[in-house]
């Protein structure tokens, strides 16, 4: 099943997508004019996730670290901002956004039931379905921000899109396949993609998730509720952001020359399954900046 959210008539309604057409959620009807918004508008709460070795190895390697072990050891994730929603359409951004503007490619589920403690053996059913989502990251502003090592605030707290629909457990059983060794839960074969004004920048797969959702789960639930309409994602895949691309672009070649997204920029994600979510790149128009307001202190 595919269920969306959507505005109609001033009112935002569930529905279900069948063969190209919308029907209201709870009492069948066609709908013919409506506006799609994001596949959970309100989410309680999202937490992100950072399940893929490969781009984490390839993001510290590009920065000449070692991979760090503890990756292996278990899954972590942070919280972002669960009222900066966005669906497919425009995303409006501010000035200091566009200092290194950047996607991520992500995958990600919502909790379809009220858990606690959930072992990882049970957490794959507390998954209502799953989703594509980009995680909308200001580069410079993150970076400084992780200077005092609290984690992302500003840099990511602006936009994360979820979308197009959220997809049922059950649409996705002709691609499930085995996790990887060492880990429990289901896993599946989903390409992933994105493109930016129509050119491919990044190509991945789910199944290179070395961390399940039911791990994620069953982690995130460790001592702490976790309620029906929570989001939870997957972390980027490899190579699904220009920080990773570019990190390698000049790691390969010193004359490589970094791209950031651009207002005016159209980004398409699109994943096995799941279907295919475009955003378009717009400017607020201001020239308000946080990080020109940065207090310098010389030393005494």
């Amino acid at each position: 099943m595919r269920l969306v959210s959507y505005q109609h008539n001033g009112h935002i309604l569930e529905g279900r997508l069948l063969n190209g057409k919308l029907y209201d959620l709870h009492n069948g009807a066609e709908v013919s004019d409506y506006k799609l918004l994001a596949a959970v508008p309100r989410p309680n709460s999202i937490r992100d996730g950072y399940a893929f070795r490969q781009h984490v190895a390839s993001a510290r390697r590009n920065r000449g670290l070692a991979m760090i072990p503890e990756f292996d050891q278990y899954p972590i994730f942070y919280f972002t901002n669960h009222n900066a929603i966005y669906g497919p359409g425009p995303v409006y951004c501010m000035p200091d956004h566009f200092e290194k503007l950047d996607f991520e490619l992500e995958v990600a589920i919502v909790i379809g039931k009220h858990g606690k403690n959930i072992k990882v053996a049970d957490a794959d059913s507390y998954i209502k379905g799953y989703m594509i989502m980009n995680d909308l990251s200001a580069r410079t502003l993150q970076m400084e921000e992780m200077l005092l090592n609290l984690g992302p605030a500003k840099g990511k707290d602006f936009a994360t899109v979820l979308g197009p629909w959220l997809v049922t457990p059950d649409e996705l059983e002709a691609y499930k396949i085995a996790p990887k060794a060492g880990h429990t839960g289901n896993s599946y074969n989903l390409e992933m993609t994105c493109e930016v004004n129509g050119i491919e920048v990044s190509r991945g797969n789910m199944a290179d998730m070395d961390w399940t959702f039911a791990e994620i789960i069953e982690r995130a639930s460790y001592g702490a509720d976790l309620y029906p309409g929570d989001v939870i994602g997957s972390g980027t895949v490899g190579t699904g952001c220009f920080l990773e691309l570019n990190g390698t672009g000049k790691l390969n070649d010193p004359a490589y020359k970094e791209q950031w997204l651009q207002a005016g920029d159209e980004i398409t994600m699109k994943i096995t399954g799941l279907g295919e979510l475009t955003n378009t790149i717009l400017a607020e128009q201001t020239d308000w900046s946080i990080l020109q307001q940065k207090k310098i202190y010389e030393k005494l």
